[in-house]
């Protein structure tokens, strides 16, 4: 979708970066499919720099650090998606990312409380594990690559959800 309007070089350069949030939440799923295919873990480089930055929370913060994650979320919420002076670019791919990394969350919180001990782990705990993952970073590169293209990604449902959060 780019009726909005042109987009920037900045604006593509940060509608971009925000996805490094999702990709990162999206390593926690790769455990089994990384350890058997290591080669895949350049698929998660773009995660490092948001390691380094909760890391320097959780070390500045010290107990509250443990809520780094949660922190960026509201950061990102208040100070990008909400704010009127950047460009709506920027505020849709934002949101965009932070309804990718509350998916995965929530896919962590049923697999955590309701899958797990129901099945003690096997292969269909492997193969959710492993959909969640591909499934998050196929959204967040297929994000990545329609931003930097100056285009509005378009993910059904989260789209949508998306846009109906950030204001013109």
């Amino acid at each position: 979708m780019t009726w909005r309007g042109s987009v920037s070089i900045t604006d593509r350069i940060f509608g971009t970066l925000v996805y490094c949030f999702a990709v990162y939440d999206t390593v926690f799923f790769g455990e089994f499919l990384l350890e058997q295919f290591p080669v895949l873990n350049f698929l998660v480089l773009p995660a490092i720099p948001v390691e380094i930055t909760y890391r320097l929370v959780s070390a500045l913060l010290g107990p509250l650090g443990r809520f780094g994650s949660f922190l960026v979320f509201i950061l990102l919420f208040a100070a990008v998606v909400r704010n009127d002076k950047i460009s709506h670019f920027i505020r849709y791919n934002a949101m965009q990312s932070i309804l990718i990394g509350i998916l995965l969350a929530l896919g962590g919180i049923i697999m955590q409380f309701v899958l797990l001990p129901a099945l003690k782990g096997g292969i269909l705990i492997e193969t959710l594990f492993n959909v969640l993952f591909l499934g998050g970073l196929a959204a967040s590169y297929f994000s990545i690559a329609q931003s930097a293209l100056g285009r509005y990604a378009e993910i059904p449902t989260i789209s949508e959800a998306a846009y109906s959060q950030v204001r013109w």
